[in-house]
């Protein structure tokens, strides 16, 4: 109970309510047949060999967020094998509306019906999972995004999404939302001599809405999180960034109307139909939007950076963000961090553990080797994953 005061009254200095979870249990899912796990530390790290199930752990807690997840899984790959098809991921939390049962999962396959995710809070259902963004908002970072830089624009683009989703959770239904639209367009292009024009206006205005949207919250977030990584500056251990997204339209929103913009991407979409019909898809538009981001201290691109330099570029870069949800919500995110630490140098990985420590959020980190974090500091909690097992170390 004492970890639970100080951090409630380092929030409360700080004016800030954090996403924790106290209690997690897991069902079906993956490797985990049945597990639970109850902590109140400030720092949970899952250590345990390579493939006992530690980032399996951090999976199903994304899943208390919008999307599919921290490995954009579909929602049957998920599942273990030795059972019915069905899982479930159930959180005790301490958010933003007090302490709440937040529980996820789905039902055993059915022939004669759809597969759907169900969202439940206090166990009463929700319509979907955007809803869990009133209680917890969570940032993550996994080894698949080492090769961020390096990737193609709409990995950037969908990681720079998920920023902007932790943020204001009703992102991902608009990102969705346009690439309905989008897809539509499509069709109707696919016999473009006898597509009916009023459809296509049709379509094509609600295209531009929902573009301009997205578009807006993407470049108010980029803003304000290039002016945090200007602010953290050399007080990080951690190298900033410089970042700017590429796209016409979240450029033209910082200066015009959003109404200016949206009539303006309507004109592109009508006088592009024939070329957007020979090709297939739409050729403009927020949909294929870059992140560019530069390494700072070296005032080069980051994909031009070592593979160490990207590596503490994207910590800081995460760090930054986790700070702007906490200014822009007033809620700290929980943080997932996989094997965050394993290829940091020691006072790398003490910089690490103290800033963690000042952001005030809730941790979960994993790593192979229990060594790594001896140096984490009061606050934390260590747990062994082994064999579809959670048992916290004495």
């Amino acid at each position: 109970m004492q970890a639970a005061a100080a951090r409630n009254s380092l929030s409360a200095d700080h004016g800030m309510t954090a996403s924790r979870i106290t209690r997690l249990s897991l069902t079906h899912f993956r490797s985990y047949r049945a597990a639970a796990m109850t902590t109140d530390a400030e720092r949970v790290v899952l250590v345990g060999a390579n493939g006992a199930g530690k980032t399996n752990c951090l999976e199903a807690i994304s899943f208390l967020s919008p999307g599919r997840g921290l490995r954009r899984a579909t929602l049957d790959d998920v599942a273990d094998n030795e059972g019915d098809g069905s899982w479930a991921v159930s959180a005790e939390v301490e958010g933003a509306l007090g302490l709440a049962t937040l529980g996820t999962g789905i039902d055993p396959p059915r022939a004669d019906a759809p597969m759907s995710r169900r969202c439940r809070i206090d166990r009463e259902p929700v319509g979907s999972a955007t809803a869990f963004g009133d209680h917890l908002r969570m940032v993550w970072l996994t080894p698949a995004m080492d090769g961020l830089f390096m990737g193609a624009a709409s990995e950037r683009r969908r990681f720079f999404d998920r920023l902007v989703l932790a943020i204001d959770s009703q992102h991902s239904g608009r990102v969705s939302a346009l690439d309905r639209s989008l897809r539509s367009r499509n069709r109707l292009l696919e016999d473009y001599r006898n597509a009916d024009s009023h459809w296509l206006d049709a379509i094509e205005r609600e295209t531009a809405e929902l573009a301009v949207a997205v578009a807006a919250m993407r470049g108010q977030t980029a803003t304000r999180l290039a002016a945090m990584l200007d602010a953290r500056g050399a007080a990080s251990a951690f190298p900033s960034a410089k970042i700017m997204l590429d796209g016409w339209m979240e450029s033209a929103l910082l200066t015009e109307p959003a109404t200016t913009v949206e009539d303006r991407y309507r004109q592109v979409l009508r006088d592009s139909r024939p070329r957007d019909a020979a090709a297939g898809r739409t050729l403009d538009g927020p949909h294929l939007t870059d992140l560019d981001v530069l390494y700072a201290p070296k005032a080069m691109p980051a994909r031009d950076a070592s593979t160490g330099e990207q590596k503490a570029l994207l910590i800081g870069l995460v760090l930054a963000h986790a700070q702007l949800v906490s200014e822009m919500t007033g809620i700290t995110p929980l943080l997932l961090l996989d094997e965050v630490v394993a290829h940091l140098d020691p006072g790398r990985r003490a910089a690490l553990f103290d800033e963690l420590a000042r952001l005030g959020a809730q941790v979960w980190m994993t790593g192979a080797d229990p060594a790594a974090f001896a140096e984490i500091g009061a606050g934390a909690q260590i747990f062994t994953v082994e064999s579809g097992r959670i048992t916290p170390q004495k």
